[in-house]
């Protein structure tokens, strides 16, 4: 089958992930053995971390030459003022694989009040952006219906693998399964930063959320809809709203 990870640190020395060559090796392997076969590098973009297009070209064709992976570039890109103006100057500079797609992280402080024209901007610009692990945001936990807003005008939602089996805590897992019921998810990603707590492995998440919902509404959130991401191709699925209720009723009967 073959997962896709649209979102993860496995590159060193760039950010918060990976610190060192052998530990973005260790981080592909365990990425392998749990079934991923593509997966997309996406350092921080943000006033901490510097975003430097030549050096992850550089580590992808170096690390690609080690490990069955197909890697590509990317990045976490933070909604700040001088991260719009220049992702609007260069439209594929930040975007999956140099594609029309943005995976967009909002601050964990609050939410902007011209969010929808942020967004709406971005748009314009020829970029889709995918919200980041809204679950795990405290501010955006309360505002889903700002989220459905979002999407209705062209965004998508990624959620994280460990949200799904409670890595990180009971919140994010309750707002993941309401994300999941609203029809707002569209991707299953990794936000991989290490072998251990946040690893690449999507196998668990993935057999928990079949079991629950069924595969052939759990794939297309790991597999289908992540490639025509990296393909810059049209997302076709959309996870009905609802649809995990209805089947455990049917089930129960």
């Amino acid at each position: 089958m073959g997962y896709v990870d649209i979102h993860s640190h496995v590159l060193y020395g760039l950010d918060d992930g990976a610190k060192s060559r052998e530990q973005s090796l260790q981080m592909l392997e365990l990425a392998v053995q749990s079934g991923t076969t593509d997966i997309v590098a996406t350092p921080h973009a943000n006033g901490r971390y510097e975003f430097a297009p030549e050096a992850i070209a550089e580590q992808i064709a170096d690390l690609s030459g080690e490990t069955g992976l197909r890697i590509y570039p990317g990045c976490d890109f933070h909604l700040q003022f001088d991260n719009i103006e220049d992702a609007v100057a260069h439209p594929d500079k930040y975007t999956i694989n140099h594609k029309g797609y943005l995976l967009v992280e909002f601050p964990d402080v609050g939410v902007f009040t011209e969010t929808d024209a942020i967004l709406a901007r971005l748009l314009d610009g020829g970029m889709v952006p995918i919200i980041t692990h809204p679950e795990r945001n405290r501010e955006l936990r309360g505002r889903l219906d700002d989220i459905a807003r979002w999407v209705q005008i062209g965004c998508y939602v990624q959620v994280t693998a460990g949200s799904c089996t409670g890595t990180f805590g009971k919140a994010a897992r309750q707002c993941t399964n309401e994300l999941m019921h609203r029809g707002l998810t569209h991707f299953v990603a990794s936000d991989a930063h290490d072998v251990h707590f946040r690893s690449p492995s999507l196998l668990e998440a993935y057999t928990l959320l079949a079991t629950e919902w069924g595969e052939d509404l759990i794939r297309p959130l790991f597999v289908d809809n992540p490639r025509a991401v990296v393909m810059g191709n049209a997302v076709d699925f959309e996870l009905p709203p609802t649809g995990a209720k209805r089947r455990k009723w049917y089930q129960f009967w």
